[in-house]
């Protein structure tokens, strides 16, 4: 299936990098977190990307034109460093669609801006390519194409130190507790969507606002349940967080690698 990956918006709470790069190109050890997403992707089979830019999306197109794969691959230098010689290659089965979508479109806009590219598609994946995640995406697709929806995202349980205040429209507090146990589920960001989905889309809306509601109206939207690994980049300390556990070697959104097979023990309770 394409993948269609918004990554064009401003990165506003991430700003120190922000206003260099733009927020999926922030690196995560040598590669930057756009990579990763692909990366993803590719391993479960999915190498058709669909890239809607906008803000310093020159910035994406000259970092995969000028793509350097012996960062990531083994090779042989010959010749005195004359020759290159790649043992393996990150993007050599990757297609890439580069579209600009606009500056300050939402995700809905840029969604629509690239539906020419999804023509004869029956289904497509989407991502908003800020977070990471474990998520067997081959069982999430089996589940989708088992119920009759429109639309699935993956949905997952915050864990941060935040606390849920029940209050009263006086101030008068019911009762306070940790949002981990809230019974909460947020919009992780990775989707699956039918064709049909353009059908409930307006010009000028957000995906998740107008389109969503009325799927939900219709019993055409599905939250696919997951409790394993996942974080989002949305803040410096959310950069700090998955820099420490790249440091540390805990790194179970790396689905692709062959030494990436050990015990992940207490990297969920840490995001």
């Amino acid at each position: 299936m394409k993948v269609v990956l918004f990554c064009g918006g401003l990165g506003m709470r991430m700003r120190d990098y922000s206003e260099k790069v733009p927020k999926p190109m922030v690196k995560l050890g040598y590669r930057p977190l756009l990579w990763n997403v692909m990366k993803y992707y590719a391993h479960f089979g999915h190498k058709d990307f669909i890239l809607c830019l906008g803000y310093k999306g020159d910035y994406i197109k000259r970092y995969f034109v000028e793509y350097e794969e012996y960062t990531s691959n083994d090779f042989i230098l010959n010749d005195g460093g004359r020759e290159v010689k790649l043992l393996n290659s990150d993007l050599d089965d990757w297609n890439i669609t580069f579209v600009d979508t606009g500056m300050t479109s939402s995700v809905g806009e840029r969604l629509m801006k690239v539906r020419p590219y999804l023509e004869g598609e029956d289904m497509f994946l989407a991502n908003y390519a800020d977070g990471l995640s474990d998520l067997p995406l081959d069982k999430m697709i089996d589940n989708f194409k088992s119920i009759d929806k429109i639309g699935s995202f993956l949905a997952y349980q915050p864990t941060q130190s935040f606390h849920v205040v029940d209050l009263e429209d006086d101030g008068e507090v019911n009762g306070i507790s940790p949002i981990s146990q809230s019974g909460l589920w947020i919009n992780a960001g990775y989707f699956i969507f039918k064709q049909e989905i353009f059908d409930y889309m307006k010009e000028g809306e957000d995906l998740v606002v107008e389109p969503f509601q009325r799927l939900i109206r219709l019993n055409q939207l599905y939250g696919y349940k997951y409790d394993g690994f996942w974080a989002a980049m949305d803040t410096f300390k959310d950069k700090q967080l998955l820099d420490d556990l790249y440091a540390e070697g805990k790194t179970p959104w790396k689905v692709w690698s062959e030494n990436n097979r050990v015990a992940q023990n207490g990297v969920k309770e840490l995001c």
